[in-house]
C-alpha cells in the first residue's frame, strides 16, 4: 500500500496527520488483524505503520505455544517497515479486539505494549510520532510516543556514550 508523498509529508507531527492518511493507517491496521494467529490469548490485534516515503506497512499478532516467541502485530509492522530498507517510521495505527468481537464494539482503545513503544523509539522520533489506537476509522485516540513512553531511551544515548569514550 502507498500513500501519496505530498499527503503523507505534509503536517505529519503528533495529531496533525491529515484525515485521509488517519483513515487509511487505521483500514490497514484493521485488515491486518484478520490474519492474527492468537489461539491462546484470542486478541486479535493488527496495525499498520507509514513510512518517510508515503509506504505502509502492516502486520498482526503472532503468538506462539513458547509465549516469549510471541510478536506482536506493531513489531511484525514495523519490521516487515525494516526489512524493506525503511529505518524511519513516522506513524504507527492499532486496532485490537477479542477473537469474534470488532474493534467497534470493545470499552477501551488498544494501547501498545512496552516492548514495541521501545522499539517505535528506535526508529521514530517520539516528540513527532503519533501512535494511532483505533476502534474503527470514526472512532480513534492519538498519542504521542513521547506521551506513551516518557523519558525514554534511544539510540541516541548509545551515540552519545560512543563518541565520548572515543573523545577520550
Amino acid at each position: 500500500m502507498d500513500i501519496n508523498q505530498k499527503t503523507a509529508g505534509s503536517g505529519c507531527g503528533n495529531r496533525s496527520l491529515p484525515p485521509v492518511t488517519i483513515t487509511c493507517l487505521i483500514r490497514a491496521a484493521l485488515d491486518a488483524r484478520r490474519f492474527s494467529y492468537a489461539p491462546y490469548s484470542r486478541y486479535c490485534v493488527g496495525a499498520a505503520v507509514l513510512t518517510e516515503d508515503g509506504s505502509v506497512f502492516s502486520g498482526c499478532n503472532i503468538e506462539n505455544a513458547s509465549y516469549g516467541a510471541t510478536i506482536c502485530a506493531e513489531r511484525t509492522a514495523i519490521f516487515a517497515a525494516v526489512s524493506r530498507g525503511h529505518r524511519r517510521i513516522i506513524a504507527l495505527a492499532l486496532a485490537a479486539a477479542p477473537e469474534g468481537t470488532e474493534p467497534a464494539a470493545t470499552r477501551d482503545y488498544p494501547s501498545p505494549c512496552g516492548i514495541c513503544r521501545q522499539v517505535m523509539r528506535e526508529f521514530a522520533d517520539p516528540k513527532e510520532f503519533p501512535v494511532i489506537m483505533a476502534k474503527s476509522p470514526e472512532d480513534y485516540r492519538i498519542q504521542s510516543l513521547e506521551e506513551l513512553l516518557p523519558e525514554s531511551f534511544g539510540p541516541s544515548y548509545l551515540q552519545e556514550k560512543t563518541n565520548t569514550a572515543t573523545e577520550q
